[in-house]
């Protein structure tokens, strides 16, 4: 059996292209974020860092993703201006 058809009966499948870009974007922006937080002693923004980094992992669908990673943008970005 091939494996590929294997997993697929096991109800695994591959991620999209999109759902790869779009992690890789999301865990890169929550990386430097994080980088930027434990520079400047913001532990806030490291939590943001870090929730960007990881919550890819816990979804599957493309445009929850880019949703939830809008989301997780928009409050960096206000932490950020809050200072």
């Amino acid at each position: 059996m091939d494996t590929l058809s294997a997993l697929q009966a096991l109800g695994l499948e591959l991620p999209s292209p999109a759902y790869i870009v779009g992690a890789i974007v999301f865990g890169l922006i929550g990386m430097a974020a994080y980088w930027h937080g434990k520079k400047a002693h913001q532990r806030s923004t490291r939590w943001w860092g870090v929730a960007l980094m990881f919550y890819p992992y816990a979804l599957s669908s493309t445009g929850l993703l880019y949703a939830v990673g809008a989301a997780l943008c928009l409050g960096l970005w206000v932490d950020l201006r809050r200072g």
